[in-house]
């Protein structure tokens, strides 16, 4: 995962996984780094990420879609 960037960010794991899965409907590859603390879960957060080339595309597709 050297050079991916984060494209989302948060406490949930299952709203990574949407936003994942968001992705790659939309064609673009893209991966759930968990850096949640596995002792105390209240620490740390988990990100979805992209390969920078798929960057601008995938903070379009994110922006655009609506979390409740």
């Amino acid at each position: 995962m050297e050079n991916w960037t984060s494209v989302f960010n948060t406490e949930t794991l299952y709203q990574a996984e949407w936003v994942k899965s968001l992705l790659e409907d939309h064609g673009i590859h893209a991966v759930v780094l968990n850096q949640k603390d596995s002792s105390y879960t209240t620490f740390g957060e988990i990100h979805v990420m992209v390969s920078p080339p798929d960057l601008p595309e995938a903070q379009k597709i994110v922006n655009a879609a609506e979390f409740e």
